[in-house]
């Protein structure tokens, strides 16, 4: 059991370690600059407050992972569950206003797929995200959502046959999804 200053510590050391890349998971899931730093610093105010629970059976980063994404679940459920329940099922079109600066000059594949990511439904953009683009193994995104991984692989199949729909139904496909 660590003691408050150390606990600190090793929440500060994570932060650095992590922080950035926990803002961009949360930022892909929900599009909003200022909510996605809020919630990657609850992630990490979590952490501390829940780091007796910690049991190290996932790596601290998988434990964040799941940390935010949870954290991001709750956001989008409270904020506005309507809008949540029908994004899940993607029968709401996407807000293309929020798009950040970083997206704007990525390369229009890049762009095309952001765009068409987020209109995939939610657990699909999630193992997408964590496999894909974070390039997380298979074992640790089923320890990220709490999946199996059998269903990591089925989701993860059924997701890029989808956004590969999404893309080519755009009018726009390069390679392999």
């Amino acid at each position: 059991m660590l003691d408050e200053e150390n606990a600190k510590q090793k929440v500060r050391e994570w932060y650095m370690l992590y922080s950035d890349e926990i803002y961009r998971f949360i930022y892909l899931l929900i599009r909003d600059h200022e909510q996605a730093k809020d919630l990657m610093h609850d992630t990490f105010l979590k952490s501390y407050f829940s780091l007796e629970q910690y049991q190290g059976r996932a790596s601290v980063k998988n434990w964040l992972y799941r940390i935010a994404r949870n954290l991001t679940i709750d956001y989008k459920r409270k904020s506005n569950p309507i809008s949540y329940y029908l994004t899940e099922w993607n029968l709401i079109s996407v807000n293309r206003e929020g798009c950040p600066q970083r997206i704007l000059d990525l390369g229009e594949s890049e762009r095309h797929f952001y765009m068409a990511l987020s209109k995939l439904k939610h657990s699909y953009q999630e193992v997408i995200l964590l496999r894909k683009v974070k390039e997380l193994s298979t074992r640790e995104t089923a320890e990220v959502l709490n999946w199996s991984e059998a269903k990591v692989k089925t989701t993860l199949s059924r997701a890029q046959d989808a956004l590969k729909r999404t893309l080519e139904e755009e009018g726009y496909i390069h390679g392999e999804v």
